[in-house]
């Protein structure tokens, strides 16, 4: 059961390695902001496998959810 837990732990990682560069990467901004937004969810998930349920909940409401809203309200605002 441990290593099927390491295994878990190096799969978020490794996507989320690659959902952040798909973020730096991506040429418009709002598939760019998407990305940051599951690069914040993965981390959230990553916190809440590693016994930190608190933290786990912080991340998934201000770091995906808030902060997506705001970037996408000022995304919308600029065009």
């Amino acid at each position: 059961m441990n290593s099927f837990v390491e295994l878990i732990h190096i799969t978020i990682l490794i996507i989320t390695i690659i959902a952040s560069f798909l973020a730096v990467m991506f040429k418009k901004l709002l598939p760019a902001v998407i990305a940051a937004s599951v690069v914040s969810l993965l981390l959230s998930l990553e916190f809440y496998l590693l016994h930190a349920p608190d933290v786990a909940i912080a991340e998934a409401a201000i770091g995906a959810g808030l902060t997506m809203a705001i970037f996408i309200f000022a995304i919308r605002g600029t065009r």
